[in-house]
């Protein structure tokens, strides 16, 4: 089966062009495929992979996410209440499968999130985080 990225990269391409009506049908396509929420408004940069196609994945339409990450199924990445900013993702991270990304954060590069845990604070580089809420298991992985 086609990553939903595939999906969200077209309707992403058509959304910068002012083209409105198809990435409107393209989100729609990839609702009922994926069960996920991908919208065309978010910056996921090249190279990045969906885990599983992209099953349950929801992402908030400000956020941003580097190139070459891989983000697991059934994540999260979004705002918190009262709070505006949503989060900003580096380069090179890996957000395992059920994790959650939430509120007004910045995960630097080459940055591994283990599953099911709940970032709620930024993280440097080079650096691996797990647990609920997340805090550092390992430092300066390359």
């Amino acid at each position: 089966m086609i990553n939903a990225y595939k999906f969200y990269y077209i309707a992403h391409w058509l959304y910068k062009r002012k083209i409105p009506l198809l990435p409107k049908i393209i989100r729609l396509f990839i609702f009922l495929i994926y069960n996920s929420s991908i919208p065309y408004e978010a910056v996921i940069g090249k190279g990045s992979f969906f885990a599983y196609g992209g099953i349950g994945v929801v992402i908030h339409k400000k956020a941003i996410i580097g190139k070459n990450c891989l983000l697991g199924s059934n994540i999260t990445i979004g705002g918190k209440s009262g709070e505006l900013n949503v989060p900003v993702i580096g380069d090179n991270v890996i957000i395992s499968s059920g994790a959650k990304v939430l509120g007004p954060i910045k995960i630097g590069n080459n940055v591994s999130i283990g599953a099911n845990a709940v970032v709620v604070k930024d993280f440097p580089n080079n650096v691996v985080v797990a647990g609920v809420p997340a805090k550092i298991l390992k430092n300066n992985i390359v």
